[in-house]
């Protein structure tokens, strides 16, 4: 018996070891959130007060919290806006403005944004503020150059100026973090396909492509449509969200707004 202790032994710790491995594969696999049914964005009628890119009464929604300043979310807007173009009118995204702490000119650009929506130019400026990204989040004092892309989308710069000190523009950012906080959303970008929140794994070009496909198809005439899940999840730990096209983004932390100049 003696013998054959040593081969026992062995045994016995690549068991454990395997047993470990598989412990600690399932505590780093994410937990991804969910909506509830309570916070489910409307799939037609009240749509007014959100942003919506794409076909307003799409099956399918992708709703993105995003920061201005973020520089993985400033390379998944272009992409979605392909991904729109592709999938059209299956297929609708939803913007929600989450200005994370570190960045110290996030929030004032979602006012800026909130401020041209009031003008009927909330994308337009959404475009500009992520294709500009790298020069005003530089800036001491980026409001001048805010003033500068509402002349240049043709916007009345005085009203755009009271709009950007306005309550509505404060509120409708304020909404969004609160919706976001509910939602225990930690980092940007964050989407949620279909009240799913979209895994790592996913955030690339080939990822989201696929798993839209995967959802229209779903939501099909020919295809019976799946259950809506309304449970939530637990709260995710605190991680860095991918890029599209690469793997780290702003450390998420809670969301702040400056004092008002």
């Amino acid at each position: 018996m003696k013998r054959y202790l040593p081969f026992v032994i062995v045994a016995v710790v690549a068991l454990a070891t395997l047993g470990s491995g598989a412990i600690l594969y399932r505590a780093k696999r994410p937990i991804l959130l969910t909506i509830p049914q309570d916070k489910i964005i409307p799939g037609k009628g009240d749509t007014a007060s959100m942003h919506i890119r794409g076909e307003p009464d799409a099956p399918v929604t992708l709703e993105e919290f995003g920061d201005f300043e973020c520089p993985p979310c400033s390379n998944i807007s272009s992409f979605l806006d392909d991904l729109l173009k592709e999938h059209h009118p299956h297929l609708r995204v939803v913007f929600r403005n989450f200005p994370l702490k570190q960045h110290k000119h996030a929030y004032e650009a979602a006012l800026a944004a909130e401020a041209a929506g009031v003008q009927g130019h909330f994308w337009e400026m959404h475009d500009v503020l992520y294709r500009e990204q790298a020069v005003w989040s530089k800036a001491s004092h980026p409001r001048a150059l805010f003033q500068a892309y509402a002349g240049t989308l043709g916007l009345n710069v005085d009203q755009f100026n009271k709009d950007l000190e306005g309550e509505k523009s404060e509120e409708r950012v304020d909404a969004d973090e609160a919706r976001g906080a509910s939602l225990r959303v930690k980092s940007t970008p964050t989407l949620f396909l279909n009240n799913k929140e979209v895994g790592p794994d996913d955030r690339t070009p080939d990822g989201l492509r696929k798993i839209v496909d995967v959802a229209i198809k779903g939501k099909s005439p020919e295809s019976p449509t799946p259950a809506t899940t309304t449970t939530t999840s637990q709260t995710p730990t605190a991680t860095e969200s991918p890029t599209p096209t690469a793997t780290a983004s702003p450390t998420p932390t809670a969301t702040a707004k400056p004092k008002k100049k």
